[in-house]
């Protein structure tokens, strides 16, 4: 979808069914959830009111997601954080900085997705997805760690060096790297010995 097509207009009814005006079609939360996934655009009206309830939708699908066995991405303490952050000083710096902290989480996601394409000639066949875990496990520490210490602050509470918080962390990227490329060749060769 391009930058200059309005978003996709869903109207929900008293009756809590959602209208896809797009499409002229009745809709569900979990068609609005493959909507999010293929990066569709739209907003969600009271039926009645005309007000904009994209926000309560879109959380709504959360919800639901969260709710099915195996799916949950939000810790149990990032909830509580977060619910820690309502009413707080603070309230108004959270959304800004999950959006920056989510798209960079994504953008590494991408980075890691097209070494592995490289790595594995094209095929991350079924041997890749044990590295790329690992790399998912890493980020998600690294993304925790930002969320509850965003300022840098040490353990034992002084804020980190100016320099340091500045300056991004090269410490562990050259041992993941080769943590990785023994990885490939790891996997490499057992492709090697199945074929």
């Amino acid at each position: 979808m391009s930058d200059s097509e309005e978003p996709v207009v869903i109207k929900k009814y008293a009756n809590r069914r959602l209208y896809n005006t797009g499409t002229s079609a009745y809709v569900t939360l979990e068609d609005l959830a493959v909507m999010v996934k293929a990066g569709d655009e739209f907003v969600v009206h009271d039926a009645k009111t005309g007000d904009d309830i994209t926000r309560s939708v879109l959380t709504q699908i959360i919800f639901e997601q969260e709710g099915k066995e195996g799916q949950n991405l939000l810790p149990i303490a990032f909830l509580r954080q977060l619910i820690q952050f309502y009413g707080d000083s603070m309230q108004s710096m959270v959304p800004g900085y999950l959006e920056h902290s989510m798209r960079s989480f994504a953008r590494e996601q991408d980075k890691l997705r097209e070494t592995m394409t490289k790595a594995m000639g094209g095929n991350l066949g079924g041997m890749g997805f044990e590295a790329m875990e690992e790399q998912i496990r890493r980020n998600m520490e690294l993304f925790q760690e930002a969320m509850f210490n965003p300022f840098g602050v040490k353990a034992g509470g002084e804020p980190a060096k100016a320099e340091e918080a500045d300056k991004p962390d090269q410490s562990g990227k050259e041992e993941d790297l080769e943590s990785l490329k023994d990885q490939v060749a790891r996997m490499q060769r057992k492709l090697d010995e199945m074929g």
